[in-house]
């Protein structure tokens, strides 16, 4: 009988290939190289025949290895690649139509919700990590656990609204129960946690706390059912934001704290949100409290996050700033921006790192627009617009972006080199379309900032989080 030898490479434990190979008819041999890896060498009896297909399976038991290998072998390649395929096209079918106002066919969208899909775990249904990378990783050892591959509920609630907006109502509905489960006992959620809810990050993010509850409310709003009662998880989350604000421990750029304008934004939606869930239930009084709570936050905005001092754009002294660094804890603290200073820690060695408050910006404010806190057109929110462009606007090739603030140093150092705690603030794709939306919503022309981002993407439909800005 003919033989045909056959042989594999493995690095690690031979356990598992121990207990495949004393379950296979023929005897396989073992043979550990001095580097450590070990070959697996066995023959095939080939009967005369000389095709022959091979299934190699993995799992963390032998039952499910051989499982595995069984439902890969149970279709022909070519039949499971058409199903495969036609998934995929499937759900293209059930997109929105937003092609009509790309300039590329639509290409960048189709690619970004199949991404943003991808990104959801197979393990935990619902679970949107923020990104599968690591920032530099290529200069990191293998025990800097830390990266985007987790879960910031900031980042999955953006993604799924995205995917909503894409015709994807499921991908909203898992993920709203996911977050119902990773909730904490106070109401709370991480910073950012694993898959399996453990926390990493223990900074606390109001803004992280209210996406959820604005989720629920967007679903019920257009008449998407969930699949359990989130009212529990709705009113646990208000109750948070009441106990632990105004002041949030870290903004959404998770460096600062005190009175965040982009922050107190959500927060003031999520409150509305949450108090026209309780009067659906009911309850008159908590509903009422909720909207006066809200309405507190909302009219010391401009108190707490705008100057009148303002040096970076003559003639235009009163404007929103990036963040009042009010200490959390701090029960009766000066709340006069003009007073504050506040600490940027990823400055270089050795140069300034304290900064009047009053003159650090970012464009954070427009989240007051974006949930319908603030008008567009109004002329605070278009003169902190025209600080924000003098200050922070790069124009490229491909159209307009910003960095997130001035003077940030969390970006490639001057020479390309990687952040190492310290480097450059680079522009950020995200803003351009962060301004996009503030621009639709002012009824203005919107393609330059759709064609901008389609131009930052790779050929692959990556958007990378900042991109160059020099020669």
């Amino acid at each position: 009988m003919p033989f045909r030898k056959a042989s594999c490479g493995y690095s690690g434990a031979s356990d598992g290939w121990t207990d495949l190979a004393e379950n296979m008819v023929l005897d396989w041999e073992f043979t550990t190289a001095p580097d450590g890896n070990i070959a697996l060498t066995g023959e095939l009896a080939l009967d005369g025949n000389t095709d022959f297909t091979i299934g190699l399976a993995l799992g963390d038991s032998l039952q499910n290895a051989i499982t595995n290998l069984l439902h890969s072998l149970a279709l022909p390649f070519a039949s499971r690649c058409e199903i495969y395929e036609a998934e995929w096209e499937s759900r293209g079918k059930q997109m929105s139509p937003l092609e009509a106002r790309s300039q590329d066919k639509g290409e960048l969208y189709r690619a970004s919700a199949s991404l943003l899909s991808a990104h959801e775990d197979k393990t935990y249904p619902g679970a949107f990590i923020a990104s599968l990378s690591i920032p530099w990783g290529e200069t990191l050892g293998d025990n800097a656990m830390g990266g985007y591959h987790l879960v910031w509920t900031r980042d999955m609630v953006n993604s799924v609204t995205g995917l909503l907006a894409a015709g994807d109502a499921e991908s909203a509905r898992r993920a709203l129960i996911y977050l119902a489960a990773a909730q904490q006992p106070d109401g709370g959620f991480p910073q950012n946690f694993w898959l399996d809810g453990r926390p990493y990050w223990q900074g606390v993010q109001l803004d992280e706390v209210a996406f959820p509850v604005i989720l629920a409310w967007k679903m019920r709003r257009i008449g998407l059912k969930s699949a359990f009662d989130d009212y529990e998880m709705v009113m646990r989350a208000a109750a948070y934001l009441v106990r632990n604000g105004p002041a949030t421990g870290q903004d959404r750029w998770e460096e600062a704290s005190g009175y965040s304008p982009s922050t107190l934004a959500v927060n003031i939606a999520a409150l509305v949100c949450a108090a026209l869930f309780a009067r659906q239930r009911g309850d008159e009084a908590t509903a009422a409290y909720l909207e006066e709570y809200a309405d507190f936050l909302e009219c010391h905005i401009e108190p707490w996050t705008v100057t009148n001092q303002g040096s970076l754009l003559p003639g235009v002294a009163r404007h929103y700033i990036r963040i009042n660094p009010i200490a959390i804890g701090d029960i009766s603290p000066d709340e006069d921006p003009d007073n504050r200073s506040i600490t940027l820690r990823n400055q270089p060695p050795g140069q300034q790192s304290v900064f009047p408050a009053r003159d650090i910006v970012d464009a954070g404010f427009l989240e007051l627009v974006r949930y319908g806190i603030r008008r567009p057109g109004d002329p605070l929110i278009e003169d902190s617009l025209k600080v924000v462009d003098t200050v922070l606007k790069t124009d490229t090739p491909f159209g307009p972006v910003w960095r997130r603030y001035n003077h940030d140093g969390y970006g490639q150092k001057a020479g390309g080199g990687a952040y190492q705690g310290w480097g450059v603030g680079r522009p950020w794709p995200l803003l351009t379309g962060e301004r996009g939306h503030y621009e639709l919503a002012a009824g203005r022309d919107v393609t330059a900032y759709i064609k901008a981002m389609e131009g930052f993407a790779s050929y692959t439909g990556l958007l990378p989080e900042q991109v160059w800005d020099q020669p």
